[in-house]
């Protein structure tokens, strides 16, 4: 039995790794289409005064599952549709990181990056350099699915903007919706309903909850064995303390920043922090969250989430159930997991974070590119972010894993669907390897309507759902529960203040996250003495300058 409860989290585990990189952090062009006109044009402009594809050497990171990228459909149909060669240098995905430092330091890099993984910072370094080519002429000369970007999303065309007014590099785009609000918490309805009990609205509403799931056997079982509220660290929002921070001031557990009238400030030594901080360590103190929640891994509380007998687990903090649970056809337990509302605190607050960004700089050209190589690594660049290649790059070309949706059948927003998925994907996707599709390398524009155009599942609760029931907790529970205002995720700066928030930045946020646990778990104690200690101590870690550095960029790009 166990043996098979292994095989089965395994193979769910694959599947559901590979949903939610379709999942999870516009376009309205038919696939199989160029979109708006940029691959057409691509493909007519590029063959004029050559004799042959264009060669273009190209650094990618490269997938596991992909079995070999020069031979890979996906690689043939572009390189067909654009009159282009690809020469890769193909690192692993787990070394790519260090293979384009490498390359960098040596000047042995390559006329165009699809991976390059640029901060705004080297973008900025390397652009002054004249080693990264600005885009701009480009743009406005090939940039048909670009422009259009630019026109669905302003916010895009401003996050991607240097300083000095140029784009050096394109990013991997990635609406996934149900990841801007991945600061969730799941609660075992099962045990809400068996003991009569609603769900929670305010702070106190789940003090009450937890203690009835720790004294009122639930789990039917007649041991108190239950366990009310745990998280993990290292997870994706597993940390059990943030989410109900945010029922007393803002914590997005990124850069615990809130902005007031247009300025950027520290939640983290506020005296409603300490407030929060203060109910976190009473649920801790009276063992209404689990007590390794602040030390264990997601590996640990899978295993106690997918343990023989009964269910232990009364609520967990962490972006996506399966996190935990197994989704395999024959467990269950994660079915009994629903989304708990943001909660209302004593002060009337009730936000969740908002995690939406743009990433790094992905796409590049470099000084070693010629001008004919340029234009034709742009035009794929362009295409790259149309609908036709945010399809074809996750599900393959069309017929094999997926098709056109039927007449009558609608999306998850109740529309007319475009896409329907085929048997065929889900096998696909519990498999090792293919070589049908590039599993979202490079760029891509995938934009919510894409993502949202597929037929919705008729439930949300099986494998093949999933997507969809992470999109109706999201969309029911946290859609804009965020302030109206929060501080972009990532934002340009000049070089020199890049430096200085590269070391300060890692200080201050250990400062906090250590001097939260510490609060929490007792082993620091809210009097006033130690409170007043810790909020000097961001004296000594510059804070005022952090601060000054982060309004100063903010203030640039709002102009």
């Amino acid at each position: 039995m166990e043996q098979k409860r292994k095989i089965g989290m395994a193979v769910s585990l694959v599947l559901i790794v590979a949903l939610l990189l379709s999942a999870c952090s516009g376009g309205n062009n038919k696939a199989g289409n160029t979109g708006s006109g940029g691959a057409a044009n691509a493909e007519g402009d590029q063959t004029q005064g050559s004799n042959g594809p264009v060669t273009l050497d190209v650094f990618l990171s490269l997938s596991p599952r992909v079995e070999n990228i020069n031979t890979n459909a996906v690689t043939k149909y572009i390189e067909d549709k654009l009159n282009i060669k690809f020469k890769f240098d193909a690192a692993p995905s787990a070394s790519a990181g260090d293979k384009k430092k490498l390359i960098m330091a040596s000047g042995d890099y390559p006329s165009v990056f699809l991976s390059g993984d640029f901060t705004q910072s080297e973008q900025i370094d390397y652009g002054q350099q004249g080693v990264l080519l600005p885009l701009n002429d480009l743009i406005d000369q090939y940039g048909n699915e670009i422009k259009k970007a630019f026109e669905d999303d302003p916010d895009l065309k401003a996050a991607i903007t240097a300083p000095d007014g140029n784009i050096y590099a394109l990013p991997h785009v990635n609406d996934c919706f149900h990841c801007w609000y991945s600061q969730k918490a799941w609660i075992n309805k099962a045990w809400l309903d068996k003991l009569g009990l609603a769900m929670p609205k305010t702070t106190d509403d789940f003090y009450n909850v937890l203690k009835a799931f720790k004294t009122g056997d639930p789990n039917g079982n007649g041991k108190a064995d239950e366990i009310p509220y745990a998280g993990a660290i290292g997870t994706w929002h597993g940390v059990p303390s943030n989410f109900l921070m945010n029922a007393f001031i803002y914590d997005n557990d990124e850069d615990f920043f809130f902005m007031k009238d247009g300025k950027v400030d520290l939640a983290a030594n506020k005296p409603e922090w300490r407030q929060g901080l203060e109910y976190v360590n009473k649920l801790y103190s009276e063992g209404l969250i689990d007590k390794e929640s602040f030390t264990q891994n997601s590996d640990a509380l899978t295993q106690v989430a997918n343990q023989e007998g009964d269910n232990v687990l009364g609520a967990i903090a962490g972006g996506i159930p399966s996190l935990y649970y197994s989704l395999a056809a024959d467990q269950t337990r994660h079915k009994d997991f629903v989304t708990i509302p943001p909660l209302t605190g004593p002060n009337g607050v009730a936000y969740t974070a908002y995690l939406k960004s743009y990433g790094n700089g992905q796409f590049a050209i470099t000084n070693k590119a010629s001008k004919e190589q340029q234009i034709a690594a742009f035009k794929m660049a362009d295409y790259m972010w149309s609908e036709d290649h945010a399809i074809t790059n996750e599900y393959g070309l069309e017929g094999k894993y997926w098709e056109k949706a039927p007449a009558g059948t609608v999306d998850v927003r109740a529309r007319p669907a475009k896409y329907m998925l085929k048997p065929e994907y889900f096998n696909m996707v519990s498999s090792t390897t293919n070589n049908d599709t590039w599993d979202q390398m490079g760029i891509t524009r995938r934009t919510r309507d894409i993502r949202e155009s597929w037929v919705a599942p008729k439930d949300p609760m099986t494998q093949e759902g999933y997507e969809y029931r992470l999109f109706l907790e999201t969309k029911n529970n946290y859609e804009n529960k965020q302030p109206e205002v929060t501080f972009p995720l990532g934002i340009f700066m000049e070089t020199a203040d890049a430096t200085e928030i590269n070391q300060l930045k890692p200080q201050i946020n250990d400062y906090i996250r250590s001097n939260m646990a510490q609060f929490i778990t007792g082993s620091k104690k809210l009097t006033d003495k130690e409170w007043d200690a810790y909020v000097k101590g961001f004296d000594g870690l510059n804070l005022k300058r952090y601060l000054e550095i982060y309004q100063n960029a903010y203030d640039k790009m709002a102009k």
